[in-house]
């Protein structure tokens, strides 16, 4: 009977991340032949995440990374069961590595059928569900474009955040990247607010109003002044800076530059 060496199984175990005794019964099955070992792994794979399909995968860890030139940026999700693996170093590293690709696809589809060391990212996800026991699929996946982008990551690698600035400004992109990571925004300023999102906050407001009894005529003077705070509250470069809230987004980015711009941003978090 084939027994396999303590090297191959070191390098199956390497290229795949199953545990090392995985990694010996696939290769003895496999009677050596290593792509065969890969393949009765990513099987494996395959009945673990059929028999997971209907679990929770709320955990996991959210990745922002931006290309060399900083013109182009991605955040994925990497989605678990259990906070306990996505704090396992490897689950992060694999995280950061296929960010790193999806920095380079126009959406999830493409990057899930994108080659991933000689396999898809959809099968990795599938093999690493064998390995580690859990659910692992991508949640969000973000992209965006510009002149100069900014990210960051918010510690524990529950949110992420990229900002698109209109010319070079390393510590703008930064701050209005945690600004939005805090914060939220749906939207860059009101121009960028939908109808549909003003309306259903007028109609909230207004049945409030109409509660406490306030007359028709001053209900619709009171209702400017709500949604220029749902505007400020809300939207980005109106919202108060967090690390001054004595001031805006816009006007701390004046501050820095006059000239310089928030073009847009993404962000995507777990929750």
């Amino acid at each position: 009977m084939y027994s396999p060496t303590a090297a191959d199984v070191a390098k199956l175990r390497n290229t795949t991340g199953a545990g090392m005794m995985d990694c010996k019964k696939a290769l003895t099955e496999a009677e050596g032949d290593f792509e065969k070992a890969i393949e009765i792994l990513r099987k494996k794979g395959q009945k673990v995440a059929a028999n997971r399909a209907d679990r929770d995968s709320s955990e996991g860890a959210v990745i922002a990374r931006i290309n060399e030139d900083r013109t182009l940026g991605a955040i994925i999700a990497l989605n678990c069961e259990t906070d306990f693996v996505a704090k396992n170093e490897s689950f992060v590293e694999l995280a950061y590595e296929l960010a790193e690709q999806a920095i380079f696809y126009k959406n999830k589809d493409e990057f899930l059928a994108s080659d991933f060391h000689g396999t898809t990212v959809a099968e990795k996800l599938i093999e690493q569900t064998g390995v580690i026991g859990e659910k692992i699929e991508i949640g969000s996946f973000e992209k965006i474009e510009g002149p100069y982008l900014g990210a960051y990551i918010h510690a524990g690698n529950k949110i992420a955040a990229i900002t698109s600035l209109s010319a070079n400004s390393e510590e703008v992109a930064k701050a209005v990247s945690m600004q939005v990571a805090a914060m939220n925004p749906i939207a860059l300023d009101e121009t960028q607010v939908s109808q549909d999102v003003i309306n259903k906050e007028l109609e909230i407001e207004r049945e409030l109003l109409q509660k406490e009894g306030k007359p028709e005529n001053i209900i619709e003077n009171i209702l400017k002044g709500k949604i220029q705070r749902f505007y400020k509250d809300n939207t980005l470069v109106h919202q108060a800076f967090i690390k001054d809230t004595n001031i805006s987004v816009s006007n701390y980015v004046k501050s820095m530059n006059p000239d310089l711009k928030i073009l847009g941003f993404v962000r995507a978090s777990l929750s």
